[in-house]
């Protein structure tokens, strides 16, 4: 396996992570317009993975398995304030921009390097929501339509309720 293969497979590793921790952020993030962004930073987060697992497939290499959100290191087993979740997603973004930007800039493989800097580009953005969301902002994804109220309702904990 080449080594360009080894480091998109330890990419897709760090954005599991980041995904497996998000969803469990998302199932105690009462508030709509936070749980909107945590969501759809979900959504990216899938997208993104979708792309580094057909990169990586391309060059010969192994998607790594799926991991529970339980069996991962980084999830949420005791139970945190949604401001303590924001503030530590928000250090855990940079920190994957940090890890990740020097390697983006070292790749040879132009169309590799394009696509771990879409994805640099899209964690500095979910970091910026999470930001805006600690200072109290409710149009993170845009702004409602005249007349809502954003202090009314919660997001349920689970989707589905029979």
């Amino acid at each position: 396996m080449s080594d360009l293969a080894r480091v998109l497979e330890a990419c897709y590793r760090d954005t599991l992570a980041n995904l497996l921790r998000h969803e469990a952020g998302a199932r105690v993030m009462a508030q709509y317009d936070v749980n909107n962004a945590y969501q759809y930073t979900i959504n990216r987060e899938e997208t993104q993975l979708s792309w580094l697992a057909r990169a990586i497939a391309d060059l010969g290499g192994t998607v790594p398995e799926e991991q529970s959100a339980a069996a991962h290191p980084g999830s949420r087993t005791k139970p945190v304030s949604w401001r303590a979740m924001a503030e530590e997603d928000a250090r855990q973004a940079q920190a994957f921009v940090d890890r990740w930007s020097p390697q983006a800039d070292a790749m040879i493989h132009d169309r590799h390097r394009k696509l771990l800097r879409v994805i640099i580009g899209e964690t500095l953005e979910q970091k910026r929501l999470f930001e805006q969301a600690l200072a109290g902002r409710t149009d993170l994804l845009g702004r409602r339509g005249e007349g809502t109220d954003p202090a009314v309702g919660e997001v349920l904990p689970t989707r589905w309720i029979e």
